[in-house]
């Protein structure tokens, strides 16, 4: 039966579609391929205005009689809808210019790089898209020039290296004109290295908070991330010293550091290929004692398509809602170095990470597609997270050396908290970023660069990783706690995977509600 909730649920999920419809094109969600954002001021005004409406529609349902399902959907209508109107309202898009592929442009070329061209239809649509990216550029450098008028300014080190990544893009219509906006109009004005982070922008302390809201889907103040992350960036010290003696015969932290950042690289990018899938494959083996459900769906493993800038990380892509491309884990070809950290990247990035989320929320047929797509950093990066320390549970990392890449994840996560709150809430440089990362984790050079060129591309997301996993290691711990011999952590990875991508504050209801039900029962 549908339900009101399910009908306010279906209405936010259209609003969604139509302003970002290349969303709906990598979900295989029909009807939208041949559309673009809006991005004027008047389009942001009425998206903004169907946001509120919506956001009141659902507060107004009493959610005391409602199923549980209904009850997680009415949470989800509220905390998305009130991001993306903040999102909206404080004008990102105006200063949000870089090669980040979470950003507007970057996202467009990825979208048009993995669009399926089979059918006559797929064509036309196709053609379509293309011939509205003119105008589509033109908002965008519009927006740009408002902003700049404004005092919010772009990061000139994004920009110059958006305008690189439009040189490799230059045949496609309204690329070259909007390259050319970028450099004569936006560039001269963009913020320098030392003033990188959003606190120097008007209301910056606001836009920092939001973003933080946004992503990590909590209140957590930037104080309380940055001690957050310097607390956990400390207690991994004693890992690295045990790991670093069984494998280097050094316990001290920094030579383990420069030893893992010399470490030996893949001898090329076809046995780096086959070790993500063989690895892949260990794992999907292993799930059933962890699990008490696991997808059908198996994980593909892949290189990324031609053109992918060399500093793309290996990423996950969810199957699409109508099961033509299945969940992907692509890696990038050009990135031969990191082999201690390939196993810890493919369990985040594919099993049990982001692939049994993202394969088990594809499942749910009975969930909306809007529920089953919906984006939450906090609980996808969270549980992606949980997975490299789960994994190292289930015994799946290969060798000491392999768990040193699960500590250099470890230590690259709680340092982005610090680094993240350092940029955009305490002024920090991007030289005194880079230099904190090479310090406190063995990240190689070119990934530090790269790391912080993403935090000041996408502010608040970074943290939401961290924040996720901790989440969800207490709310385990206290359900060990609570219910004894009576847990059985198959039925607790049930729970957290029970309801797609949710708020944590909903996810710790789910999980004090299944705590109870087997408290009663005992």
């Amino acid at each position: 039966m549908v339900t009101e909730v399910d009908r306010i649920a279906e209405e936010l999920h259209r609003a969604v579609l139509a302003r970002f419809p290349t969303s709906a094109t990598l979900s295989g969600i029909p009807g939208y391929d041949h559309l673009l954002t809006d991005y004027r001021e008047e389009a942001d005004e009425r998206f903004a205005a169907e946001l509120d409406g919506i956001a009141a529609r659902a507060a107004a349902v009493d959610p005391g009689p409602l199923a549980g399902t209904d009850r997680v959907t009415r949470a989800m209508i509220g905390q998305q809808a009130s991001a993306l109107r903040d999102q909206v309202g404080q004008r990102w898009v105006e200063f949000t210019v870089s090669d980040l592929i979470l950003t507007p442009v970057p996202m467009l070329l990825h979208t048009l790089a993995d669009t399926p061209l089979d059918t006559e239809q797929q064509r036309a649509d196709h053609e379509r898209r293309l011939s509205a990216m003119p105008a589509f550029f033109a908002a965008l450098a519009q927006r740009h020039r408002d902003g700049i008028r404004a005092g919010r300014l772009p990061v000139a080190r994004l920009v110059r290296q958006a305008i690189a990544q439009l040189d490799d893009n230059a045949h496609l219509p309204g690329v070259r004109e909007y390259r050319e906006a970028l450099a004569a109009d936006v560039l001269p004005h963009g913020r320098d290295d030392d003033r990188a982070g959003v606190c120097w922008l008007p209301d910056g302390e606001e836009l920092y908070a939001s973003a933080s809201r946004r992503h990590t889907t909590t209140d957590l103040t930037p104080d309380q991330l940055h001690h957050t992350g310097l607390a956990a960036l400390e207690g991994l010290a004693d890992e690295y010293a045990s790991l670093g003696r069984e494998v280097f015969g050094t316990s001290d932290v920094h030579e383990v550091f420069t030893r893992l950042r010399d470490g030996p690289g893949w001898r090329d990018a076809d046995e780096m290929l086959a070790a993500a899938r063989a690895t892949v494959s260990r794992a999907e083996a292993a799930a059933p004692g962890w699990f008490r459900t696991v997808p059908d769906e198996k994980c593909a493993v892949r290189f990324y398509p031609d053109g992918t800038p060399a500093a793309t990380p290996p990423s996950y892509l969810a199957g699409t809602v109508d099961g033509a491309r299945p969940g992907t884990y692509s890696v990038n070809p050009a990135q031969l170095d990191g082999r201690h950290t390939a196993e810890a990247l493919a369990f985040h990035e594919a099993v049990p990470g982001h692939h049994f989320d993202g394969a088990r929320r594809m499942a749910r047929t009975d969930l909306s597609i809007w529920r089953r797509t919906a984006g939450v950093s906090a609980f996808a990066e969270g549980w992606a997270l949980y997975a490299e320390r789960l994994a190292d549970e289930m015994g799946l990392y290969s060798d000491a050396f392999s768990r040193l890449g699960m500590l250099t994840f470890d230590s690259m996560r709680a340092a982005r908290l610090v680094v993240d709150t350092g940029l955009h809430a305490f002024g920090w440089s991007r030289a005194r970023a880079v230099e904190f990362l090479r310090a406190n984790t063995p990240m190689a050079p070119y990934l530090v660069e790269s790391e912080v060129d993403r935090y000041l591309a996408d502010p608040g997301q970074a943290p939401a990783y961290l924040v996720g996993r901790l989440e969800i290691q207490r709310l385990r711990r206290d359900a060990e706690r609570r219910l004894g011999g009576a847990f059985d952590v198959r039925d607790f990875h049930e729970v957290v995977l029970s309801e797609a991508r949710v708020p944590l504050s909903t996810l710790a209801d789910l999980v004090e509600a299944w705590v109870q039900s087997l408290t009663r029962r005992r």
